[in-house]
């Protein structure tokens, strides 16, 4: 029992760390957003600390299945926290902030040819923005997009290397997937696999999608305050975050149904000799 509530108070603060960074980072936020950020992050810390010291999570999916949303976590406050010193260079220029910089310009180049996401969400913004500013938003979709192909890939790579989610020992379906009832009808693995297949086109196609919607939607990134940096790092980040968040989701449910259906397998094969699984 105390070791679940220290969990929870850990994951809580990670939470209210996470989402006070930008307006820790950045200079120029008013004392009116800093109490905003605060409520927020709050709200944040408090809810995650219900949800993990609670005996069942109504919310939070993959609660004792990691590494799921600890690679989310982790992820979403890479790109927050590199995204955050990149924009500082701006207005309070450090070693640290023009080496971010630097990087942040390299990749946004080198992602930005025809038809990439990264393209594309420059392609949304307003006719009259400068070249700099241009650059900037370049340089935060590269980087944003390249942390979360790269969290993709380690995530997958646990999950083979460990067998995910078998080496955590029982996994309770209905505890983990909170929000996934079983008795809707139809098969549990063929409703898994079904969501699953559905996260995993969703996650590939919204970086796509996202700018294009809002390109041919009429609106424009112009229409939103972009050079206001705090909310420059959280629309990158949120872009970036939520395909792969997704794509992630798709990969646990594909293998949580895979699980279920050997193990009925091995059920059968127990009850019914000489029987050979399809």
């Amino acid at each position: 029992m105390l070791s679940q509530f220290t969990g929870a108070l850990m994951r809580a603060c990670i939470m209210m760390v996470l989402v006070a960074t930008p307006s820790v980072l950045l200079p120029g936020v008013t004392a009116d957003g800093k109490q905003m950020v605060a409520l927020v992050a709050l709200f944040a810390g408090v809810l995650t600390f219900v949800e993990y010291n609670a005996t069942y999570p109504g919310l939070i999916e993959f609660r004792d299945a990691p590494p799921y949303n600890r690679t989310r976590v982790l992820m979403l406050l890479s790109i927050v926290f590199f995204l955050s010193i990149m924009a500082r260079n701006e207005v309070a220029p450090s070693t640290l902030a023009r080496l971010f910089e630097a990087i942040g310009v390299v990749i946004g180049r080198a992602l930005d040819f025809p038809y990439s996401p990264v393209r594309l969400l420059t392609l949304t913004l307003a006719s009259h923005d400068s070249p700099v500013h241009l650059a900037m938003v370049r340089s935060a979709a590269g980087v944003a997009y390249l942390f979360s192909i790269f969290a993709l890939a380690i995530f997958a790579l646990l999950l083979r290397i460990n067998d995910w989610p078998s080496q955590n020992g029982a996994f309770n379906v209905w505890i983990n997937l909170p929000t996934f009832d079983p008795t809707a009808g139809g098969d549990v693995v063929t409703r898994l696999e079904r969501d699953a297949r559905f996260n995993l086109a969703l996650g590939f196609l919204l970086p796509f999608l996202i700018p294009a919607i809002v390109k041919f939607g009429g609106m424009g990134l112009g229409a939103i305050d972009l050079h206001h940096t705090p909310t420059l790092v959280w629309l990158i980040a949120s872009w970036a975050f939520l395909p792969a968040s997704l794509f992630m989701r798709g990969i646990a449910m594909t293998r949580i149904a895979s699980m279920i259906r050997h193990k009925r397998e091995r059920g059968v094969e127990k009850a019914v000799p000489g029987y050979i699984p399809a």
